[in-house]
């Protein structure tokens, strides 16, 4: 037995016993569940729908291209040295971000910006400023907007920083995954030390709000002592957010990997030693464990978001914006409304005819009924703020709780029996040996779980 933080027990035991697969919970129901079957005719009736909710906006840019593969990545990327595929990927994209603004109320106003990828730092500065001028052109931005960038650090220099900073991004984020040079060769990420601390440096001078970096535990050659000297070196760069990704290896489903040794990924008993050193050492730095793989600052808004439960999630991750509808533009990009979940056609020709026909480019999606959303308010609950009131969720959707789901609170019998969560009268508390292992709570309440494990990645 042995300790994440004084009084909090971390059981390798109870860790194992609970290592299976289960989906992420940036959505519910996950992606996996959208259908070819969802048109067109469904989305527009989903943005009219939107509409009259008048919510404010969330939007999501995919920008999909990299100039080398890394050998972890999940992501859904094009991979090329010819910088001169953007032109007609920007091209289309204005396309559809004309056409988006003719369907959504004007008098919404966008809270939240994102590009993602991808790099999109992969688009020259001019690139930059034509996509931004069409976001602007065409849609009502909040004053206090936040508006969030992903770059690749190999790629920028002081002049992109400062460029960036300057149109009016004011949080960045960016990967490390791991200041080890053996481990960088092995995914095909090469970034040296110095290089990292000069961007950070940057991005400091340029005063952006909010800087966010990512790690991944689990990766080829990690050992505990190599991936301390990571935790010690990202602690040093003082970011404002990191996140510490669990490695998927999943080569049946992403080819770049099996470009990875599989004998040189760490033992499961060596992952889960890692897994607690990043726990104590971020905690003991004085950033919080706002849950899964998140930790932040106690000043940060992620922190601010979940003391106060307005901390929620989505295809990004946990956001600060709950209450928002999310549209994604852009090849691969997923819109999230409140009764419907959108994904754009992944492959660039799709996406190019549905855009030059002025099709909105929907590739599949989902319609939710009532008993998903009244099960996605319990997952994000569970998900984000690690404690849920039965009474929240009886007067919001007009239901008795222990009645409604009388099979899921007996499923959790046993998993409060192992410590993982506090069951009561009038509440669900996750407990903080539960946090890490918040996901196997979370599938309890999943009526679209599938059995087939191949598609989720380890909870742990």
């Amino acid at each position: 037995m042995v300790f994440i933080s004084p009084g909090v027990k971390f059981d390798l035991g109870l860790i194992k016993k609970y290592d299976t697969a289960a989906p992420r919970y940036t959505s519910y129901p996950p992606a996996t569940e959208l259908s070819e079957a969802f048109t067109t005719t469904d989305f527009h009736t989903a943005i009219a729908a939107s509409n009259q909710r008048k919510s404010p906006l969330s939007f999501y840019f995919h920008i999909p291209f990299c100039q080398s593969a890394c050998y972890f990545c999940g992501c859904n990327t094009v991979i090329s040295n010819n910088k001169n595929i953007a032109k007609p990927y920007l091209e289309h994209l204005a396309q559809e971000i004309k056409h988006m603004s003719t369907l959504i109320d004007p008098d919404r106003k966008v809270l939240q910006i994102h590009w993602g990828g991808g790099t999109p730092n992969y688009l020259e500065l001019d690139q930059v400023e034509f996509l931004w001028n069409k976001i602007t052109q065409n849609f009502d931005l909040d004053p206090q907007a936040e508006i969030s960038i992903e770059i690749n650090p190999r790629y920028v220099d002081k002049e992109y920083i400062f460029f960036l900073r300057e149109l009016g991004f004011n949080r960045i984020s960016f990967g490390i995954q791991d200041f080890n040079s053996e481990v960088q060769i092995a995914v095909n990420r090469i970034q040296p030390e110095e290089l990292l601390f000069n961007v950070m440096d940057w991005i400091k001078a340029a005063k952006f709000d909010s800087v966010n970096v990512d790690l991944i535990y689990g990766l080829p050659y990690q050992t505990l002592q190599t991936f301390r000297e990571t935790i010690k070196k990202t602690v040093a760069l003082d970011p404002n957010r990191i996140v510490v990704f669990n490695f998927a290896y999943v080569p049946w489903l992403k080819p770049a990997q099996k470009n990875i040794p599989q004998v040189a990924l760490p033992k499961p008993q060596e992952k889960l030693e890692i897994l607690k050193m990043t726990i104590e050492e971020l905690t003991s730095s004085e950033y919080l464990f706002i849950g899964m793989d998140h930790f932040a600052k106690p000043n940060d808004e992620l922190a601010i978001a979940q003391r106060d439960r307005t901390l929620q999630r989505n295809f990004q991750g946990y956001t600060t914006h709950a209450g928002t509808d999310l549209f994604g533009f852009g090849a691969t990009s997923i819109s999230m409304l409140n009764d419907a979940y959108i994904q754009n056609h992944k492959q660039l020709k799709d996406y190019y005819q549905a855009v030059a026909n002025n099709v909105l480019p929907v590739s599949k999606g989902i319609n939710l009924t009532p008993d998903d959303i009244i099960r996605r308010d319990v997952i994000m609950c569970i998900m984000s703020h690690f404690q849920l009131y039965k009474q929240d969720i009886e007067e919001k959707h007009r239901i008795n709780f222990d009645q409604y789901f009388s099979q899921e609170l007996e499923a959790l019998q046993p998993l409060a029996a192992d410590g993982l969560i506090k069951l009561s009268a009038n509440y669900i508390q996750i407990t903080d040996i539960g946090r890490l292992l918040v996901r196997n709570i979370a599938v309890a309440f999943d009526q679209h779980n599938q059995t087939q494990e191949r598609q989720f990645s380890r909870t742990i």
